[in-house]
């Protein structure tokens, strides 16, 4: 008989935990999680930011493993930025406020592509990390960008132009209520990035608390990576 997938719901794939080694020399504790059959996609992630808690188990990133594989075919690739922590240990180095993680963004693209193969590989930032992803996944292996809750902390008008010339897909999820960027002030933020499609979420906040809105995100990333498996089931 199916069961709801619940918060704690962990389904079948291939995990592997490695080291990601940095063009500046430093392991990243990293982990993938493959699905057991084929897969059609493949995703990076990149956590929110680690003064504030932000990590590779934060939580919409630790159900993207638990449970996309399985449900959408997809393999997901995430890591601990430099300086980072979580159950899974401690990445080499220390924060450098998004600086130095050019190197932890691009080494994670290269692995992806490289040692995994991935052809229909995206890109997808949560808060710190959406900076992250506008500011330096411009590899030209990556298919496009899914934002969530994006702050624009750091990345530049220039960023958002770089990506409106090169055309290439960047989808924003915004929370109604987030705490730093809410949908109607980032349709006016965003306006340089002319193709990016912004999807207001109701009800949700900056962390997307709530399985509501974890399935929601969840099913949103399987919409434009794997559009076969949409909508997600809700039991398994």
């Amino acid at each position: 008989m199916a069961e709801l997938i619940r918060a704690s719901t962990v389904l079948p794939a291939d995990r592997e935990a490695f080291k990601l080694l940095t063009s500046d020399g430093l392991n990243l504790v990293a982990e993938i999680a493959r699905p057991l059959k084929s897969s059609s996609g493949t995703l990076v992630l990149l956590h929110p930011l680690p003064t504030a808690g932000g990590m590779m188990d934060s939580h919409i990133f630790r159900k993207a493993a638990a449970r996309l594989p399985e449900l959408a075919d997809i393999t997901i690739l995430r890591f601990n930025s430099r300086g980072t922590e979580s159950e899974a240990g401690r990445s080499d180095g220390h924060f450098e406020n998004g600086d130095g993680e050019i190197h932890d963004v691009q080494a994670a693209i290269d692995y992806a592509s490289t040692n995994l193969g991935a052809e229909n590989l995206w890109v997808v930032g949560w808060s710190f990390g959406t900076d992250l992803a506008l500011r330096y996944a411009r590899d030209p292996r990556v298919k496009g960008l899914i934002l969530l809750s994006p702050p624009l902390r750091t990345a530049k008008v220039s960023d958002l132009e770089w990506w409106a010339g090169d055309g290439r897909r960047v989808i924003a999820l915004v929370p109604e209520f987030d705490d730093y960027l809410k949908p109607k002030e980032a349709i006016v933020a965003f306006k340089p990035l002319t193709q990016i499609e912004i999807i207001p979420v109701d009800g949700a906040k900056h962390l997307w608390v709530g399985e509501p809105y974890v399935y929601r995100v969840l099913n949103e990333i399987t919409k434009i990576v794997n559009p076969a498996k949409s909508p997600l089931p809700t039991e398994y």
